[in-house]
């Protein structure tokens, strides 16, 4: 079984720094593209980073230039620096991986429960 568990979340000022982490566990072929979504209370579920198998990333526009998103592949881990945070960003932060669990499998989608970031004003 697939498992993501997302970790980093909390409480700052805006203006401060978050870095949220997540680990993809169980057994996949796999990953080709890991993200971080992200939901505000009467929202939708939206997109704030993505990055490739290959390394390429692609961001929402609100948060260009203040997040960065990178990948450790050989542990199967992603990570979000949020730099710059503002009131706006308060959400509940998901991991998402693409991933095959067997070499002629389709891409599935995996999702992590979420951490909760508040931002402060």
């Amino acid at each position: 079984q697939v498992q993501l568990v997302e970790s980093g979340g909390g409480l700052v000022q805006a203006g401060g720094s978050l870095r949220l982490s997540c680990k993809v566990s169980g057994s996949v072929f796999s990953i080709d593209a890991m993200g971080w979504y992200r939901q505000a209370p009467g929202k939708q579920r939206e997109l704030v980073a993505i990055i490739t198998k290959g390394g390429t990333t692609n961001y929402a526009d609100s948060v260009k230039g203040r997040f960065t998103i990178s990948r450790d592949s050989a542990e199967n881990v992603v990570f979000l620096q949020m730099d710059g945070l503002k009131p706006e960003d308060t959400a509940v932060y998901y991991c998402n991986a693409r991933a095959r669990r067997l070499r002629y499998s389709d891409v599935d989608n995996y999702w992590g429960r979420g951490t909760q970031v508040t931002i402060s004003s």
